[in-house]
């Protein structure tokens, strides 16, 4: 019999600073590890901090104005000192950690998902497939190459980002990967408790869809950060308040605590037989699935920019050999 103890956490950033946020990740997890924690879910995009000033500007502020290359400024680079610490304390805790951060990519951010097994290892970077909304002019786009559930130390794990969890073919192809654990992460301290309803709708359901566990975490904004972001974008505090909605749930959707309010993590020992318990009644990717007429198509090629073709092509001389020829 297999038990995991997990923990969604919610946490604050340190606005505008990768370094401090960073360092008070790895703190939070060596404390998490002394409490016998073995798998921890962070916020999205928590390193440096969830761009919510592209949810209360126009298009023209963005341009004009210095919150985008703010955040362009403190993104995290994959591999950096910053991933490398954050695998480093995964290492000495001995625990598998799902975090969010803001990648840069040359001139590109990404809102992506790292995940850290026991021994440091960074074992899966994933970006948001499609950002949503306004946040499509802060990221660019992931490819499917990230739509995959990995082995680690705890168990199968897949990941998923905010809205990616209404997109029911996403998370299928998590679900026909035989995962296990799904870290789900949003924002938090934003667009109010409707928001934190509907993200509720949106993990439990995953959870009976896919017979997993659901380990959720959201960002919590302080007073005084609430106050520091409505001072450099102009917005009123209601886009940056409620939303918070930290919490495991178990794989009959039924929640295992939660945490609305203030920084501080819900942990829960995940017993694997209620896996098993939940697909004898209905596994959707096993007997109660009709793949003769309904299944999914997944591209996991990873995405490229640059496609090279030999200018050269190598033609055969009839003699058994290759030589490279010229294209007149």
């Amino acid at each position: 019999m297999t038990i995991v103890k997990a923990a969604a956490v919610q946490i604050s950033p340190v606005l505008y600073s990768r370094e401090a946020t960073v360092e008070k990740i790895v703190q939070k997890i060596l404390e998490l590890g002394q409490k016998g924690v073995q798998f921890a879910t962070f916020p999205e995009t928590v390193v440096p901090y969830y761009p919510y000033f592209s949810a209360v500007q126009t298009p023209m502020q963005l341009l004009s104005g210095t919150e985008h290359l703010k955040l362009m400024d403190q993104a995290v680079t994959v591999p950096s000192a910053a991933t490398d610490a954050i695998g480093e304390a995964a290492r000495k805790a001995g625990m598998v950690v799902s975090i969010g951060v803001n990648e840069r990519d040359g001139g590109t951010l990404y809102n992506t998902q790292l995940l850290f097994d026991a021994d440091g290892t960074l074992i899966q970077r994933r970006r948001k497939i499609t950002p949503t909304h306004f946040e499509r002019m802060i990221w660019g786009q992931g490819d499917g190459s990230g739509l995959r559930a990995v082995d680690s130390k705890v168990g199968r794990i897949g990941q998923l980002a905010c809205f990616e969890h209404n997109n029911p073919l996403a998370r299928y192809a998590l679900m026909a990967d035989g995962e296990q654990i799904h870290s789900a992460m949003y924002p938090g301290s934003a667009f109010g408790e409707g928001f934190a309803k509907r993200m509720e709708i949106n993990i439990r359901q995953h959870a009976l869809e896919s017979g997993c566990f659901v380990v959720n975490a959201t960002a919590w904004l302080d007073a005084d950060q609430q106050a520091q972001i409505m001072k450099d974008t102009g917005c009123e505090i209601g886009p940056i308040s409620g939303g918070c909605l930290t919490t495991i749930v178990a794989p009959d959707g039924m929640l295992l605590g939660e945490l609305r309010e203030g920084e501080g993590e819900v942990i829960a020992d995940l017993d694997f037989t209620l896996i098993d318990r939940r697909k004898s009644l209905m596994d959707s990717v096993g007997h109660y699935n009709r793949p003769e007429f309904l299944s999914l198509l997944i591209d996991r090629t990873p995405s490229s920019h640059v496609h090279e073709r030999s200018a050269h092509p190598l033609i055969d001389t009839g003699e058994g050999s290759r030589s490279e020829g010229q294209i007149l």
